[in-house]
């Protein structure tokens, strides 16, 4: 550890021993060895020194043994001498405080020592997690605004502020006058002085003796007891001297971090520590989250601070051409969105930006616009694999607020704001707080910081997007390796049973989801992280038709889930009883049984297709999770998989595509057209451009030799 901290641990600890000792001198001269001494209102006596030294301090006498006992070398803390001296400076400054107590001198303002009952109530709170943490303030802000903005987000994240000393008078309770103070409002003064806050320590050491079922002289068990399990950090501002520093190091020896404006010298991970033991923050804005980051915190966000109601039950709802008041991307403009997880110094967590008009500046008949939404994350415990399930979840939480509504996923997003809503003050900053406040709710485990990015100047976007589409690109390529036969477990999905009830999307290695955004991965990683959530293991089994891809228990999967509509699902089929759809897939495919082959469609195609229909009249078949005979939602990916409706022959039965959608993916059909050898497959695939009608496939098809003719047919 750095020389410089052990030598101002060793000053401080100096200093408030001479002091300690000068206190009880002086107090045994005037009241005598056996005059008692205690704080009002517990059974522990003085508890820190009770619990560090097996010492029950019932008088003056019994205090003057303590402290002899605090200064032998080692026995407090044997394997760290620093430490060891930064514990001794505790049981001074808690003698220190007994003391003034005696001596009816303190505190001078403020709560002063915490008493059982006031513990009962918040310790209760802090064990079961109604309370996400103790935060130890000592000192004021650099000025009232800072004050305000700390405690703000302290109290919006559920952790209690306990406030102690001043800088020439200057308190943050003083700074927090226009503020209700008190336990209720998670803001507790224990006083103007810097010795108050060894109240919030004594207050924290007694807490694994009522709910840890500790005893005295369990000294190791009752701070492994704080590491592990008591939620607290202490936050040094404006100041700091040798016992400051002291009783700082007192603090990390029971786990406690400590976080500081100051320019002191960094501590890493102790052995006492869970991670950083001192961390140093100037910027106001990024204190709090480095406070929770410092101590492992996954504090829940309590408030959500926008204009609209938020809730579960508005999932599903639509906004109509009628009540539009700006629509986002669909088909009018580009949007997409992202989740990227970063390294810690690069995200900066709460903060929300909007690059470009936002609701409240826009022109009066301006209602379509792009948007770019990216959000940057960082946990200690996030995985590069977690990054496409999260992102899924960015249409379920915008989806729960009432008057917006949210469609498709990547790179074909649409996100629709009614007047209601606008008209209640919703802007897209508001979209941005949603996100933020509930990726820490739900994903708190894995996520430490969350900011969000929105985009909504064309430029922008569409130099984000490129960049966007090179990370899909590279999540696409994991699934490359991956077979169905490789593996034993398949997984569900049943995000999208709040607008199709019916049905379940089943992901394989080669096979998945319709929506283009989740592959088998991605349900593995959600699955792993949610073990009760929308995407569940699926133990193969013994199969029932491998062609088809039939397995008992996916079939009794697929019953249960699907409450009894859906009797049995071929993974690999189009017409033998294929699975369902909701309405996000990102394609339409369509067995055309004049020409024995299928043509597709996607979401971003508007015109008519050869089987007399546009992408909009189909999806209309499939969106009630019925199974279709003959008609499948899938993703595009999806086309490019050995797995593609194998049953009935896979790639050679495609005969028509949009042109835009043949481009995107023509370097993957050619390839998967030379592996099964069908060289040339992809030239002899039509597309609107060569037919659009039935008559016009059907002569086209001929004049190619599309292999599809000479195969079996579908129906």
């Amino acid at each position: 550890m750095p020389e410089t901290l052990a030598q101002l641990s060793e000053k401080g600890r100096a200093a408030l021993s001479n002091l300690a000792r000068q206190a009880l001198n002086k107090a045994i001269s005037f009241y005598g060895k056996e005059a008692e001494v205690s704080f009002p209102g517990t059974n522990y006596h003085l508890p820190l020194i009770n619990i560090l030294l097996n010492v029950k301090v019932n008088t003056l006498a019994d205090l003057s043994f303590a402290l002899d006992k605090s200064e032998e070398e080692g026995s407090l803390f044997p394997s760290e001498g620093i430490l060891n001296k930064g514990l001794s400076v505790l049981a001074c400054k808690e003698a220190l405080a007994a003391l003034a107590v005696f001596n009816k001198a303190h505190p001078l303002q403020g709560n002063g020592f915490m008493p059982d009952s006031m513990l009962r109530s918040l310790g209760l709170r802090l064990i079961d997690g109604r309370v996400s943490a103790l935060a130890v303030i000592l000192g004021p802000a650099k000025d009232t605004d800072s004050a305000h903005g700390l405690i703000r987000e302290f109290k919006s994240r559920g952790i209690v502020s306990l406030l102690a000393g001043n800088i020439n008078g200057i308190t943050m309770e003083g700074q927090l006058k226009s503020i209700q103070l008190g336990l209720d409002d998670s803001i507790i003064a224990l006083g103007s002085d810097y010795l108050s806050a060894i109240y919030a320590i004594n207050f924290i050491v007694r807490l694994p003796l009522i709910y840890g079922g500790y005893c005295l002289g369990q000294r190791q068990q009752i701070i492994d007891y704080i590491r592990k399990r008591i939620l607290a950090f202490s936050l040094l501002l404006g100041k700091a001297d040798e016992v400051g520093i002291a009783c700082g190091l007192g603090a990390m020896a029971l786990g406690i971090p400590l976080i500081t404006d100051l320019n002191l010298p960094r501590l890493g991970k102790i052995d006492t520590t869970l991670f950083e033991a001192l961390t140093i923050e100037s910027d106001y804005k990024k204190i709090p989250s480095r406070c929770l980051l410092a101590r492992g915190i996954k504090a829940k966000i309590i408030n959500m601070e926008i204009p609209l109601s938020y809730g579960t039950n508005f999932e599903g709802e639509k906004v109509r051409q009628d009540d539009l008041q700006v629509e986002f991307g669909g088909k009018e403009n580009l949007s997409f969105e992202l989740l990227v997880s970063q390294e810690e110094a690069n995200v900066e967590d709460g903060k929300v930006e909007v690059f470009g008009p936002d609701l409240d500046i826009l022109e009066k008949d301006v209602r379509f616009l792009p948007l770019a939404i990216v959000v940057n994350v960082y946990g200690r415990k996030m995985q590069k694999d977690f990054e496409s399930m999260l992102e899924r979840q960015i249409d379920r939480f915008i989806n729960y607020a009432c008057g917006i509504m949210h469609e498709g996923q990547r790179d074909a997003s649409l996100i629709r704001v009614s007047r209601d809503a606008f008209s209640k003050g919703f802007k897209l900053k508001d979209l941005g707080t949603i996100l933020y406040t509930m990726f820490h709710r739900e994903y708190g485990a894995i996520i430490d910081k969350v900011e969000v990015r929105l985009y909504t100047d064309k430029g922008n976007v569409e130099r984000l997007l490129r960049h966007a589409k090179d990370i899909f690109s590279l999540r696409d390529k994991l699934m490359l390796g991956l077979t169905d036969e490789g593996v034993d477990t398949y997984y569900s999905c049943l995000l999208c049973q709040s607008i199709t009830p019916n049905h379940v999307c089943i992901l394989t290695p080669q096979r998945p989801g319709l929506c283009g955004a989740y592959s088998w991965l991605d349900a593995k990683a959600s699955s792993e992280i949610v073990p009760t959530g929308a995407n569940q293991p699926i133990f193969k089994g013994e199969p029932l038709d491998l062609r088809l891809g039939q397995w008992e228990n996916i079939n009794k999967f697929v019953r249960e889930k699907s409450n009894q509509a859906v009797e049995s699902v071929s993974i690999y089929s189009i017409v033998d009883s294929p699975q369902t759809s909701s309405g996000y897939f990102e394609c339409i495919l369509v067995v055309v049984p004049e020409v024995k082959g299928v043509m597709v469609v996607n979401r971003d195609y508007p015109g008519l297709t050869p089987c007399g229909m546009n992408f909009s009249e189909l999806s209309l078949l499939l969106k009630r999770g019925a199974q279709v005979p003959g008609f499948l939602g899938i993703s595009k990916l999806y086309i490019l998989s050995r797995k593609f409706i194998s049953a009935e022959g896979g790639l050679r039965r495609l005969v028509w595509m949009p042109r835009k959608l043949k481009n995107l993916l023509g370097e993957g059909i050619k390839q998967e057209a030379l592996s099964i050898g069908a060289p040339g497959l992809l030239e002899k695939i039509a597309d609107e451009e060569d037919a659009i009608s039935l008559k016009e496939l059907e002569s086209y098809l001929l004049k190619v030799r599309h292999p599809s003719l000479s195969m079996t047919p579908l129906i």
